[in-house]
């Protein structure tokens, strides 16, 4: 049976004020004396508690750098909390950041072997995936052409294709729709309402408010790091768009705004 647990979960990030210090800042300013470059403590989420289970279909909504997308990666174990229990029962299965991580000088094809090991294939089954994802990335001859010379869109259409032949049990999805051409997109929707209706569990994180409520029935709106309200998506984005539209106002944001560009610029 699957599962997501979250009980009072806080993730905390430990960056520097300076990404990097330039030789030229070194020599002018640190050959003789210490060069100021002090830690940074960023709350990208507090005191978070979830749970859901099968059958469950969420969409995770909120402003930018609310930590929409840090809950989706701590629930998919790319973070660890630093306050707080995270306990997952279920094989997750991930949507995100799906051009990154690709072999440039490796052919298209050879990708496909590569990714396919880091989504628990082994030679054997990706082989027999290998049609299929060649298939409905619709790339033809460039399959047999290294990756750096492809297009934006050509890798999106390659990634996807590839990531959706898992078979989910925990489905955690971060905007994947709006990538690609819209032809490509129509493909993709189909693609992915096949995995949704096979998998257990569904987490989304989107701003497209209009169609979230066709995917999900329970929506969570999170506000820098905590968790405004959680109910019936309808309900939820309702909120969410009151306070946006300023009927409502919630207490002081907990993280500054320089702190979370610190925070996006040292993590991507």
């Amino acid at each position: 049976m699957a599962k997501i647990d979250l009980e009072r979960v806080s993730l905390t990030f430990r960056v520097r004020e300076q990404y990097q210090i330039t030789l030229k800042e070194y020599l002018l300013r640190g050959l003789f004396r210490r060069i100021r470059n002090p830690l940074l403590k960023v709350r990208a989420l507090q005191d978070v508690s979830l749970r859901f289970g099968d059958g469950d279909r969420v969409g995770i909504i909120g402003g930018n750098g609310a930590g929409k997308s840090t809950l989706l990666r701590l629930l998919a174990g790319v973070y660890t909390p630093t306050r707080g229990q995270r306990r997952v029962n279920g094989r997750i299965s991930s949507l995100f950041e799906l051009n990154l991580g690709f072999e440039g000088e490796a052919t298209g094809r050879k990708n496909i072997m590569y990714r396919g090991y880091l989504q628990g294939e082994t030679p054997r089954s990706i082989r027999a995936k290998m049609q299929e994802i060649a298939d409905f990335s619709e790339l033809g001859r460039f399959l047999d052409v290294p990756v750096r010379y492809y297009s934006a869109g050509m890798l999106v259409r390659l990634a996807f294709s590839i990531a959706t032949t898992i078979e989910p049990e925990i489905l955690l999805v971060d905007e994947v729709l709006s990538a690609g051409d819209l032809a490509f997109q129509a493909k993709a929707r189909a693609r992915m309402e096949d995995m949704m209706s096979r998998a257990q569990i569904i987490v989304v994180v989107s701003h497209d408010l209009e169609n979230l409520p066709q995917l999900c029935e329970t929506g969570v709106w999170l506000d820098h790091g905590r968790v405004c309200k959680i109910g019936a998506i309808e309900d939820v984005i309702a909120a969410y768009r009151a306070h946006v539209e300023g009927r409502q106002c919630l207490s002081a944001p907990i993280l500054p705004a320089r702190a979370v560009e610190k925070l996006h610029a040292a993590c991507t």
